[in-house]
Formats: C-alpha cells, structure tokens, sequence
C-alpha cells in the first residue's frame, strides 16, 4: 500500500511538473536553439543518453534544435598518443598542420557521429556535417600565433534550415573551409556556435560547460550579465582563460541578433531543460535589456 501510495505521488508531480511548463513549451514553438556541447560529459555515455534525449524533447516540442559541438579532451587524448604537443592562447588551441588533421579527423569523425548516433538512439532525426560542408562556415586565420585557428567571415546557414525544416537536428562539427587555398581551420566551438547562432537570428544560444557559470569579483556566480558588464570583467580580469572565449561569443551573438545567451553548467541534469521551460535556469544568462525571460512565439 505505501509503496502503491509513493507512486501516484510521483505521477502526481509528474503531471503538476507538465502542467507548470506548458506555458514554457508554448513560447518555444517554432523557436530557433542553438546549442553547444562540449566539456568532458562528451565522454560520459550516460551523459550523452542525457543530452540527447533533452535535444529530442525540444525538438518534440516545436523548437529547431541546431547543435554545435567540441571535442577537446578527446583531441588532447589523440594529440598524446600520437606525441603532439598542445599548447593554448587565451584560452584557444594552437593549431600547426598536424594538429589541424588530428582536429578534423576527431570532430568530424569520431565526436559527431558519437552525438548523432546518440540523438538517433532518443528516437530522433540527426544528421552531422562539418562547417566544411555547403561552405556553411567560412574562416580567415584568427590570429598568427594560433595557426590554423580560424575566425569565421561568411557564414551560410542555409544548410541548416533545410535540415531543421524537414524534422532533422544539425550537428555541427566545427572545422571550417579557409578563404584562399581551400585550408582546413579548426574554430573554437564556442566561436562556431556563436557565428551560427547569430546567423541565424537564433532565439536561444546555450552554451554548456563544465562550470557553474560567469563568476563575479565576489567569486558568486551571475545569473543575469549585461554586454557592458561583461566587456569591464573582461578588461579588469575577473573573466580569464577558456571563459574569455565564451563571453566574447555571447557578445558576437547578441550583436548579430541571438534573443539570449546561456552559459550553463552542462554537469546539471537537463540543464537545458531547466533552461529553457523553468522559471530557474541554469546559469549566467546574457542579454542587452530584458531580463531572465522566455522568447516570444515566432509567428
């Protein structure tokens, strides 16, 4: 009998759970996320079961999901065996022409099709590509001390409507085409999720780490950062390392018209689920004037 008892309580909060977030559900339909994974959950399979079934769910529930992924310690696994050694500048990778094959060879290879296969696992439609592929993502050097760094220039997101239009989820590998000579760069993820967000006019950018968030001086993190905070906290080093590059495409997005931008921790349980349909949320949200709301419908 108790037992009988705990269980219509759980189908009770179950159903009470739904019923608070359809309000939530109902902004996104039609709504474009863009999300980026990464961090060492990559790795996890149950992390990645995860994952996968919070993309199908936003999926299922009208939104186009587009995701962009990296690979980096799984990169730096592959660089070690093969004796290569990896070097970082603020916060990116230096990249030489061994390097970059190595980069392409995992992304594009061996992390995309893990997702993709993940998300076709969760009952989903995944298709992988590469920013190489219909030239969706096409980069210059983004700094001569990186190498084969690139920074996105022409961005061509047409690829990516057509997928998410016909019911299928994008995964983005990002390894661009270089401007002359047909180089292959290897772009940060942040960087690539940042450039097709913004191209895409994306109601949502999330971008998931392995951190609680944006830290203040105060060590605390902030859920809710202007653009002007986040430039200060960049120039007085509040904001260092690997989040420079996260807030910098928080900044990029916005400009180029992303709604919102998320940095969550991607180690919480349906982190984007909390994001996306809870009043809660899961982590430092960015945006110019409005704060921690829902989109609109698109109509």
């Amino acid at each position: 009998m108790k037992q009988q008892t705990l269980t219509m309580q759980d189908a009770l909060n179950t159903a009470k759970m739904l019923s608070e977030a359809l309000p939530h559900l109902q902004r996104y339909s039609d709504a474009v996320v863009v999300v980026k994974f990464g961090g060492n959950a990559m790795g996890d399979d149950a992390a990645m079961a995860e994952f996968a079934r919070d993309v199908v769910l936003i999926q299922q529930v009208g939104a186009h999901p587009v995701v962009v992924h990296g690979g980096g310690p799984m990169i730096n696994e592959m660089l070690a065996k093969l004796g290569i050694k990896s070097e970082f500048v603020r916060g990116k990778r230096v990249t030489d022409k061994a390097t970059v094959e190595v980069v392409e060879m995992i992304l594009s290879g061996l992390v995309n099709k893990r997702i993709v296969q993940a998300i076709n696992d969760q009952g989903g439609r995944a298709v992988g590509i590469s920013g190489k592929d219909d030239d969706l993502m096409v980069c210059e050097a983004d700094d001569p001390e990186l190498g084969f760094v690139g920074r996105p220039v022409e961005m061509n997101v047409q690829v990516l409507r057509d997928l998410y239009s016909a019911g299928i989820i994008p995964v983005v590998a990002p390894v661009a085409t270089g401007m002359a000579d047909n180089e292959t760069f290897n772009v940060n993820g942040d960087t690539a999720a940042g450039a097709i967000a913004g191209a895409l006019k994306a109601d949502r950018l999330l971008l998931l780490t392995d951190v609680p968030g944006v830290k203040g001086a105060d060590g605390k993190v902030m859920t809710q950062i202007s653009p002007e905070e986040i430039r200060a906290m960049i120039k007085d080093g509040t904001i260092a390392g690997g989040m420079i590059p996260k807030t910098e495409t928080a900044l990029m997005a916005l400009e180029q018209g992303t709604r919102a931008v998320t940095i969550l921790d991607g180690r919480i349980p349906n982190a984007c689920l909390l994001e996306l349909f809870t009043d809660h949320g899961a982590g430092s949200q960015i945006r110019s004037t409005e704060p921690r709301v829902k989109p609109r419908v698109r109509r």
